[in-house]
């Protein structure tokens, strides 16, 4: 079985693959124009964007929007993670939390795809804490001050194997992976090629 996976992050690409390979579900990156969608959670911005693309004729595509929720910020940056990051940073984001006591906080993501002219969303939430300095070299994004609930490592300094079995990205993925299978195959998963329009 084969999904797209609309992004032009590497970063997703690898950890989708690593995740969905278990499911002996093939993973191709495809490339497309970023659509900007403006909401207040990560299932609403990529459910739109997955709808853009059944729009455009495409099936088998997915799209994976994720976000940074902290309790003590009112789960900010949430589904302005990415924007955030571009622009405050890992550091801008532990200065608006310095000398906060509260670091709870919580990953996550939302895996939208377009399968016979509709759309279906599968989210994962990984519950954990803000770390007091960035540790680690893994990952991306804000991981290297995500410590996840239970352990003392942040995602960064965790491999993709122990960063996967415990995401919010891993925990969307096999919800998809599961329910396509769950699906059966389908002679569009057999030979599909999704069309080169962009959203």
């Amino acid at each position: 079985m084969r999904v797209y996976l609309a992004t032009s992050n590497q970063h997703k690409v690898a950890e989708a693959r690593h995740i969905l390979g278990r499911y002996s579900i093939e993973v191709v990156q495809k490339d497309v124009e970023k659509l900007e969608v403006q909401a207040d959670e990560v299932e609403v911005v990529a459910e739109a964007a997955a709808r853009r693309l059944c729009e455009e004729g495409e099936e088998l595509v997915a799209v994976e929007d994720a976000g940074l929720y902290i309790d003590a910020l009112n789960g900010f940056p949430g589904p302005y993670s990415e924007y955030v990051y571009r622009t405050l940073g890992i550091a801008g984001v532990l200065k608006l939390m310095a000398g906060i006591e509260r670091r709870s906080a919580h990953f996550k993501s939302a895996v939208a795809i377009c399968v016979d002219k509709s759309v279906e969303v599968f989210t994962g939430v990984a519950e954990g804490s803000i770390a007091a300095e960035p540790r680690g070299s893994g990952g991306f994004g804000f991981d290297p001050i995500f410590v996840p609930a239970g352990h003392l490592k942040t995602f960064a300094e965790m491999s993709l194997e122990e960063k996967s079995a415990l995401s919010h990205r891993g925990k969307a993925f096999r919800r998809l992976a599961e329910w396509l299978i769950s699906r059966g195959p389908r002679p569009l998963e057999a030979g599909h090629q999704p069309s080169g329009r962009r959203p």
